[in-house]
C-alpha cells in the first residue's frame, strides 16, 4: 500500500489511512485477517458459465451439475479443511454477451472466489482480461484454446483440455499412419478451437496434405454446403473440430447427402452417448467413428474411478444417463478438491495459484498434467477412441505432444487409482 506523500490535517489523514486500509481489505489476500472472496469458515463459493441451453447445450450442460454432484459428495465427507464447497452455475447460452454478464455477477455480486471450468472459446475469451484485473482465479476452462496458457499474460488463468493443437497432431498422426493416401478434409468451428486445431492437423499432415478445409458457426445449423463441398472434393478422411450437436448435424447432413467418409473427431465433440442421443433412430450411423478422450470411459465399469463417479452420479447428481460429460465434470471438481487440500487451511487466492503451478496433480486422467510456472496448459495427450457395434471404446496407447513441432509420442504412466473413499488428501 503506497503510504501519503504530503502532510494535511491530522483528522483528514486518519480518515484516509482508515478508508484505504478498508479498500485494501475488501480487494486483496494480503495481510492476517483480511477478508478473502468467497472463503468463510465454513464455505468456499465458486461460480462457472455454462451452455445450459442454447447450440452447445448437448452434453455439455450435464458437466456443471456432475462437478457440484461431486463437490456435495465431498462436503457429505467432510469437505475440505473443514469447509464445504458451493459451486454457483450460471448458463450463459454459449453466448459471448451473456457470458460477460453472468460472469460479472458471479464476480462482483456474489462474491465467488474463484471462476472454474467455464466453458468455451469465444465465451471465456470475453472474460479473460475481466478475470485478471479483479484478480480471481480462472482455472481449468473448459476448451482446449491455447489462450488459456498465457503465464505472463494472465498468471490466474489455466487450462484442463489438452489444447486443440495437440488434439489436431494426435488425429493426425492416427490419420497419417492408419489412413496413408487418403484425402483427407476438416470441418472446424470459427474461433480459436478451429484454427488450433487445423494448426495442429498442418503441423502433422502438412499444409498440402488437407484437400479441402470448411468452418461453422453455432448460430447457423445449416452445414449442408460445407459438408457438400467435401463430397465434391472426393474426401475420404473428414477430421471434425466440432461441439457435439454440430458433429451430428455434420455426420446426419453427409449420410442425407449420400457422403460416408471416415470421420475422426475432436473430444470436444466425440462422446458417444451423447451423439446417438442427439441422432436418435439414425446413431448407427456413428459405427466407425474414430474420436479421442483422456479420462476413463464412461461405459468401461471396470475402471475403478468410472466405479467411483457411478456411485457419486447415483447418490448426488438424481442418477443422469452417465456419459462423457458426467465423467469430465466429476474429474475437474476432483482436481479442484486436490488443488484446495494443497493449498492448506489458511485459503487465499493467491495460495490457490500457487497450488496450481507447483503441479504433480494425478488423477483420473490418462495424459499427463503439465501445470507449472511456466506452463498453464492442462492435459498434454490423448488416447483415440472407436465406435464398434455401438460401443466406443479405446485402442492404442495413449499419446502425448506438444503445441509445437515435438513428435506425436506413446505416453507409458499409468493412471494413479482413486482414494480409498474418493476425496483426495492434503499431501
Amino acid at each position: 500500500m503506497s503510504r501519503l506523500t504530503r502532510r494535511g490535517l491530522a483528522i483528514a489523514t486518519a480518515i484516509t489511512l482508515l478508508v484505504t486500509a478498508a479498500g485494501c481489505s475488501a480487494g486483496s489476500d494480503a495481510g492476517p485477517g483480511a477478508r478473502v472472496p468467497g472463503v468463510t469458515d465454513s464455505e468456499i463459493v465458486v461460480g462457472t458459465h455454462m451452455p445450459l441451453t442454447g447450440p452447445a447445450s448437448a452434453g455439455y450442460s450435464k458437466i456443471a451439475p456432475a462437478t457440484k454432484a461431486y463437490f456435495d459428495y465431498v462436503n457429505a465427507n467432510g469437505g475440505v479443511h473443514g469447509r464445504k464447497i458451493t459451486y454457483k452455475i450460471m448458463d450463459d447460452g454459449y453466448n459471448p454477451a451473456n457470458t460477460q454478464q453472468v460472469v460479472r455477477q458471479l464476480v462482483l455480486q456474489d462474491k465467488v472466489f474463484a471462476i472454474l471450468n467455464g466453458l468455451g472459446t469465444p465465451t471465456h475469451s470475453g472474460v479473460l482480461d475481466f478475470l485478471k484485473s479483479n484478480r480471481v482465479p480462472d482455472l481449468f476452462v473448459a476448451s482446449g484454446s491455447r489462450s488459456w496458457d498465457q503465464p505472463e499474460a494472465y498468471p490466474g488463468t489455466f487450462g484442463f483440455n489438452p489444447d486443440y493443437t495437440v488434439e489436431g497432431k494426435i488425429l493426425a498422426n492416427h490419420v497419417k499412419t492408419e489412413l496413408p493416401g487418403r484425402k483427407v478434409c476438416f470441418l472446424g468451428q470459427d474461433d480459436d478451437f478451429g484454427r488450433d486445431s487445423l494448426a495442429g492437423v498442418e503441423k502433422v499432415l502438412g499444409s498440402g496434405g488437407v484437400a479441402a478445409r470448411q468452418t461453422y458457426v453455432t448460430s447457423n445449423t445449416n452445414v449442408a454446403p460445407q459438408i457438400g463441398a467435401f463430397k465434391a472434393a472426393g474426401c475420404q478422411v473428414v477430421i471434425l473440430a466440432t461441439v457435439p450437436g454440430f458433429t451430428a448435424l455434420s455426420i446426419g447432413t453427409a449420410a442425407r447427402l449420400g457422403f460416408r467418409p471416415q470421420w475422426v473427431v475432436s473430444n470436444v465433440g466425440s462422446d458417444h452417448p451423447t451423439l446417438a442421443k442427439q441422432l436418435g433412430a439414425a446413431a448407427p450411423l456413428l459405427e466407425g467413428m474414430v474420436g479421442a478422450n483422456y479420462l476413463p470411459m464412461q461405459n468401461d465399469t471396470a475402471n475403478p474411478w468410472t466405479q467411483l463417479f457411478t456411485k457419486i452420479n447415483k447418490e448426488h447428481n438424481g442418477n443422469t444417463p452417465f456419459d462423457g460429460n458426467v465423467v469430465y465434470g466429476m474429474a475437474v471438481g476432483y482436481l479442484f478438491v486436490q488443488v484446495l487440500q494443497a493449498a492448506g487451511k489458511d485459503l487465499t487466492r493467491e495460495k490457490v495459484l500457487d497450488a496450481v503451478r507447483r503441479g504433480g496433480y494425478q488423477g483420473p486422467g490418462l495424459a499427463p498434467l503439465r501445470y507449472s510456472t511456466t506452463d498453464h496448459s492442462g492435459y498434454g495427450g490423448q488416447r483415440l477412441t472407436r465406435v464398434t457395434g455401438g460401443v466406443q471404446s479405446y485402442f492404442g496407447p495413449t499419446f502425448e505432444t506438444d503445441e509445437a513441432d515435438g513428435p506425436v509420442r506413446e505416453y507409458p504412466v499409468v493412471p494413479a487409482a482413486p482414494p480409498a473413499n474418493g476425496v483426495p488428501t492434503a499431501s
